[in-house]
């Protein structure tokens, strides 16, 4: 039994988990992938032994760490997409917001999910987490009247893949989201001037029929 560090057993193992998840991620920030229980042991501090009290394997680790990563990310996205209130600004709040977390290295958890294993448990869980993500999008091209907003908000997401491409291949943050504005708001403004003209089109509709 690990030696107890704080005032409950309860607040101890908190703690611990949280310094391992911390080390865990620092890993896959500088490697991209998960190293053994045993490297993470010694930069945690601990014992081997001692890891397997909190995380009995290297994908329960990561799959704490899909917990842990996941809904900080959808807060972030999610509040940039409030702070605009025109439904095309949001599109690009959305990009914006994703391509930002990436240069923060918040993608290494989803970039290693990628090279694991298939596990059912990881898969629904990654797949739960990236639909509460698009949400948001969804909902705003529907706002829009978009005619397929989850297939054009797929579109959106290969561009985010993209940007967050160039940023591993050494464009600069500002390079980046420049030439993903420079795509994305065109094409929001054509969807806010399109959802601009159903709107005034639907009173003469209306009264067309009447």
């Amino acid at each position: 039994m690990p030696r107890i560090a704080a005032a409950s057993v309860a607040e101890h193992r908190a703690n611990q988990e949280r310094v391992l998840l911390d080390v865990a991620h620092a890993f896959l920030e500088e490697a991209g992938d998960l190293p053994s229980m045993r490297a993470i042991a010694e930069r945690a501090g601990l014992a081997r032994s001692s890891v397997y009290h909190y995380f009995g394997s290297r994908e329960e680790l990561l799959n704490a760490l899909v917990q842990d990563v996941f809904p900080k990310w959808t807060t972030r996205v999610t509040a940039a997409m409030a702070a605009e209130e025109e439904p095309s600004r949001r599109i690009l709040a959305y990009a914006v917001a994703n391509i930002e977390l990436v240069h923060e290295g918040a993608h290494a958890v989803g970039s290693a999910l990628a090279t694991l294993t298939p596990s059912e448990a990881l898969d629904e869980q990654a797949t739960r987490m990236h639909r509460l993500i698009q949400e948001p999008l969804i909902e705003t091209l529907e706002e829009l009247n978009v005619q397929d907003p989850e297939g054009v908000s797929e579109l959106i997401n290969a561009l985010v893949h993209a940007s967050t491409k160039s940023l591993e291949a050494g464009y600069s943050l500002e390079e980046a989201l420049t030439n993903l504005a420079a795509v994305i708001e065109p094409m929001a403004d054509r969807m806010r001037r399109h959802a601009t003209s159903e709107t005034q089109l639907s009173p003469r509709r209306s009264s067309d029929d009447s």
